[in-house]
C-alpha cells in the first residue's frame, strides 16, 4: 500500500454518506418486483453528487439497473462496486416500522438492511471518498445496483450482456470477512402422476398428493457429503444441502372437490464448487426408487427448473490481493478467506469477471428488527475505498 494512503483515504472518508445513502434505501419497499422506484430513487441521489456519469438501463417490465461510473481518462483497469437493490418480502414478527431505517444505540433497523441496503450504501460512500481523497487513480470505476437477484439473477446477466469490466466486488453480507467462494443451486422438479376424479368417486382416483408423500419422505432424508478436497470443504462446509422447498397440488381455487392427478414439489440443493448437475441429480432419483419400493404404483417425472453455478475466485487474484491488504491495514490483523452456502449474482457472472465478495452485515437475515451496526458501515466503505485504490491508484 502506497504511504500515507491510509491517512488520505481516513480524512476524506464519507462515512455519512454511506449511512444517508444506506437509510434512503432501508425506507423504500425494493421486495423483488418492486425495485423500480428504488432504482429511480437512487439515479437521483447518486447525480446530487454531481460527479462522472449516472443512468439507469431498463432489464424487463419496468424493472432497471441504476449505474455510475467514474473515467479517470486514463488506461487502467475497470473495477465495479455492485449490489442488488431488490429484498425478499418482510417476515413476520416485526415491532417497529420495517422501514423506518431508524438508528437507535449506534444500529440501523430496518427490512434489508443487511441483504444488501448497507452493502450498496457503503459502496457509494466509498466510491465519493475516493473522489474527495485527491488520489489520482487509472481505469474506470463503475458501481451498478441490479434488479431481480431474488429472481433469476435478470439485472446482473443484462449487466454483464451489456458491460464488460475486468475486475469487482460484490459487496453482499459477508460479516465483514473476505469470501472467495460460494455454493451454486440447482432446482428439481418432482411430479407424481395420477388419476383424476370427483371426491365423491375418489375409489376410481389415484390422488397424487398421497403418492407424493413417500417421494417427499425420502428426499427430505437424503444426507449427503461429496468427494471435495478439505480446503472447498473449509470454505463452504462438507454436507450438500437439500431441501423440499415448495409443493403444488390440487384444485385451485376453491375447494379440493377433484382427486388431484398431478402433484408437484421443487427440491432445492445447494452443491459445493466441482459438485456437477448430474451427481446431485442421481441423488434425487434414487430417493424417487426407494419411494418406488415402497408403493409400486408412484408414477414419477423428474426435471431440471433451474440451474445457478457455483463460485471460485483464486486467494492470489490482484483484486482478492487489493481488497485482502485493505482488510488488514483497517482491521490490524491478516484476513482469513472463508466463503458462502448462499447465492450471490456471482452465479450468473463470477466466470466473466475477477470477483471477491465483501460487504457488512451477516446471518442471520430475514428475522424480525433486523439491524445493523453503524461502525460496520464505517469500517466496510474504508476497506472498499482502499481496496479500490490498491487496484487502480497510480504509484
Amino acid at each position: 500500500m502506497q504511504t500515507g494512503l491510509l491517512e488520505r483515504v481516513t480524512g476524506a472518508l464519507d462515512n455519512a454518506l454511506s449511512v444517508d445513502v444506506t437509510q434512503e434505501l432501508v425506507r423504500t419497499d425494493s421486495t423483488c418486483g418492486k425495485e423500480a422506484a428504488l432504482a429511480a430513487e437512487l439515479e437521483e441521489r447518486i447525480r446530487a453528487i454531481g460527479v462522472g456519469r449516472v443512468w439507469r438501463e431498463e432489464v424487463f417490465d419496468g424493472r432497471s439497473n441504476t449505474l455510475w461510473e467514474l473515467d479517470s481518462g486514463k488506461p487502467g483497469p475497470h473495477l465495479l462496486f455492485t449490489g442488488h437493490l431488490d429484498t425478499k418480502p418482510v417476515c413476520e414478527g416485526w415491532t417497529r416500522d420495517p422501514f423506518d431505517g431508524a438508528i437507535e444505540d449506534g444500529r440501523m433497523f430496518g427490512h434489508g438492511v443487511m441483504d444488501m441496503k448497507a452493502g450498496l450504501g457503503c459502496q457509494v460512500g466509498a466510491i465519493k471518498t475516493i473522489l474527495d481523497s485527491g488520489v489520482d487513480f487509472s481505469g474506470r470505476i463503475t458501481f451498478a445496483a441490479v434488479c431481480d437477484h431474488m429472481g433469476d439473477q435478470t439485472g446482473s446477466i443484462d449487466l454483464f450482456r451489456r458491460h464488460s469490466f475486468d475486475h469487482c466486488i460484490l459487496g453482499e453480507l459477508t460479516g465483514m470477512e473476505i469470501y472467495v467462494a460460494h455454493r451454486g443451486r440447482y432446482y428439481f422438479d418432482v411430479s407424481t402422476i395420477g388419476l383424476s376424479a370427483h371426491t365423491c368417486h375418489k375409489d376410481l382416483a389415484v390422488n397424487a398428493i398421497e403418492k407424493m408423500l413417500p417421494v417427499a419422505e425420502e428426499i427430505s432424508k437424503l444426507r449427503y457429503f461429496p468427494e471435495i478436497g478439505d480446503e472447498m470443504k473449509a470454505l463452504v462446509g462438507p454436507e450438500l444441502y437439500i431441501a423440499v422447498g415448495r409443493i403444488f397440488g390440487g384444485l385451485f381455487p376453491g375447494g379440493p372437490s377433484m382427486i388431484p392427478d398431478r402433484c408437484t414439489i421443487r427440491v432445492d440443493t445447494r452443491p459445493q464448487p466441482g459438485v456437477p448437475l448430474e451427481e446431485v441429480e442421481a441423488l434425487i432419483q434414487g430417493a424417487i426408487e426407494r419411494a418406488k419400493e415402497r408403493d409400486p404404483e408412484i408414477r414419477v417425472e423428474l426435471e431440471v427448473a433451474d440451474r445457478k453455478n457455483s463460485f471460485t475466485v483464486p486467494t492470489g487474484a490482484p483484486v482478492v490481493r487489493c481488497l485482502a491488504d485493505a482488510w488488514e491495514t483497517v482491521m490490524g490483523r491478516p484476513p482469513v478467506f472463508v466463503g458462502g452456502s448462499w447465492l450471490g449474482d456471482t452465479a450468473s457472472f463470477g466466470d466473466l469477471c475477477e470477483t471477491v465478495i465483501f460487504g457488512p452485515g451477516g446471518e442471520p437475515v430475514y428475522q424480525p428488527d433486523e439491524s445493523l451496526s453503524l461502525s460496520d458501515i464505517e469500517t466496510a466503505t474504508k476497506i472498499n475505498a482502499l481496496a479500490a485504490l490498491n487496484l487502480l491508484g497510480e504509484a
